[in-house]
């Protein structure tokens, strides 16, 4: 039995992946920015601000593990970006909305271009399972 072919990653893919870390690092700021706020005593309950600071951090690893493996071109990040996509839009609409154009700006953005890479024909080709193998694809 032979070794499936290894098909070099698009470039589309690549450019997400820098999307989704960059999407990481803004997850690990807040986090960061809620531990801070925690520990100064501003947080409204002490175990609250504990856990919005640990599933923060836990979230930018995840993210930063989803940006790697769409790097390596593995077809299981499709949807967690998808997802990720999602949930940032959502977040910068609510940020934008409370003048928070600092943060919500660059989310909303963010977004824009992760759905359009994540959409874009190189990266369903690469990412959606079994596409590869139909016949006339390619």
């Amino acid at each position: 039995m032979t070794a499936p072919e290894q098909r070099p990653t698009p470039r589309t893919v690549q450019i997400l992946a820098v999307v989704e870390a960059a999407e990481a690092v803004g997850v690990l700021l807040a986090a960061i920015l809620a531990g801070i706020d925690t520990g100064s005593g501003k947080s409204y309950h002490l175990a609250s601000g504990i856990a919005i600071t640990l599933i923060g951090f836990a979230t930018a690893v995840a993210l930063g593990l989803v940006a790697r493996g769409l790097l390596a071109g593995s077809r299981w990040t499709r949807t967690p970006t998808m997802l990720t996509q999602l949930f940032t839009g959502i977040v910068g609409i609510y940020l934008v909305q409370g003048a928070r154009y600092n943060w919500g700006i660059p989310a909303l953005l963010l977004t824009i271009a992760g759905f359009a890479l994540l959409l874009a024909p190189p990266s369903v080709q690469a990412l959606t399972p079994g596409r590869a193998e139909r016949p006339g694809q390619g």
